[in-house]
């Protein structure tokens, strides 16, 4: 293990919360919600025994716990929070004032089921619901991409060409609760990585006096909006050049989205997070008996790469977009983008469409290997189909 790394055994939780340690934030505000608790419960331990000196506020609600980190990050403060499902929901007013108003906030979601009925365990549909409120989201596979994705956020959020906030996806419980061995950069390399916050235009600058959220009638409001779309489309292209410069640090790469076994796979599955990791121990079986199988993981969602996806994924016959959302009365989300991503092809892919994983429910390996076997034998409709269902 090399000297600029220590070997720990963590949670995807406890990973959130050593990359806050790490850069000490100036202000952490966040309300407990399961399955993020973890995230704040250490770092808030962390907060009482001096490690850090970050100002830690436990608001009453999600929602004013987003209130409390925009109205920091305006006065010129690095602030970062942490969420999941309701707690999301509940912060849905202040998503769209925290990215109007361009404002570099680091958000760690650990996925959990939307209400109702009451559910407590992983699904997507909560990080879903908010992926066009001008956010970027980061989908992370496991501990370790958990870890220096919540480092990478920060630069890219903090970015005086971007400044839009970030959420950082893990699987609840699957990821949140549950401990790898993890490779942890030296806190002086890792601070250094993310560098000093320099507030753009903060509020306590008294020498250049700014309003935050002003009314913004018909003559002026689009044109605001249209800076936040040219925004994102530049988060795009920091989003690799950040992830450059972190892979010379770490050796590991950050590309807009990981092919696994996929530059002559004549079948693929698109998916995202955990579920991605089940997907490549079935790869590697098939691939041992001569199938040509291959993996597609998402890990930048929004903005969303469809040119650099179209491509990657031009020469497969026939794909399987496996959503951890379910979609009323349209179609899932990744199957949604996918299918966007090849409108102008002349000759696409067969694409199938789905939904596994609903409240938690576990994927199997022999699902998955179905999944498989139904694209290899080119089985397509126009409908979902619901993985692990019962009947």
């Amino acid at each position: 293990m090399p000297k600029d790394k220590l070997q720990k055994i963590m949670t995807g939780g406890e990973a959130v919360a050593e990359a806050m340690r790490q850069v000490n934030p100036d202000v952490v505000s966040a309300y407990p919600i399961t399955p993020q608790t973890p995230i704040i419960e250490t770092f808030s331990q962390i907060v009482a025994d001096g490690k850090v000196d970050t100002e830690y506020i436990l608001a009453e609600s999600e929602h004013s716990a987003l209130s409390c980190v925009t109205a920091a990050s305006a006065a010129g403060a690095r602030a970062m929070t942490a969420t999941a499902s309701q707690g999301l929901a509940y912060m849905w007013e202040m998503l769209g004032a925290t990215a109007g108003m361009r404002l570099p906030v680091v958000m760690a979601i650990a996925n959990r089921a939307l209400s109702s009925p009451l559910n407590i365990h992983c699904d997507h549909s909560d990080s879903m619901g908010a992926r066009d409120q001008g956010w970027i989201q980061i989908f992370s596979e496991n501990n370790q991409e958990v870890y220096e994705n919540t480092l990478l956020a920060l630069r890219l959020s903090e970015d005086h060409d971007v400044l839009l906030p970030t959420m950082v996806m893990q699987d609840g419980f699957s990821t949140s609760h549950s401990a790898e061995n993890m490779r942890i950069l030296d806190d002086a390399i890792a601070k250094n990585f993310v560098g000093e916050f320099k507030p753009h235009k903060p509020l306590l600058n008294f020498s250049q006096p700014m309003t935050y959220g002003p009314v913004a009638l018909p003559d002026t409001y689009f044109e605001v909006k249209r800076q936040q779309i040219e925004a994102m489309r530049t988060a795009k292209k920091k989003y690799l050049e950040i992830g450059a410069e972190l892979s010379k640090i770490t050796g590991n790469q950050y590309p807009y989205f990981e092919e696994y076994k996929l530059k002559d796979a004549e079948v693929a599955i698109v998916t995202s997070s955990s579920t991605a990791g089940t997907i490549k121990e079935i790869i590697d079986g098939r691939r041992a008996k001569g199938e040509k199988v291959g993996l597609l993981k998402i890990k930048l969602y929004r903005p969303f790469p469809y040119e650099e996806i179209t491509k990657a994924l031009s020469h497969i016959k026939t794909i399987g977009v496996m959503d951890r959302s379910p979609d009323y009365g349209s179609v899932a989300p990744f199957y949604g983008d996918i299918k966007v991503s090849f409108a102008d092809s002349k000759k696409p892919p067969q694409i199938q469409s789905y939904v596994f994983g609903l409240g938690g429910r576990e994927i199997m390996l022999t699902q998955i290997e179905k999944v498989f076997t139904e694209l290899l034998n080119g089985e397509v409709s126009k409908e979902t189909k619901y993985v692990g269902l019962k009947e």
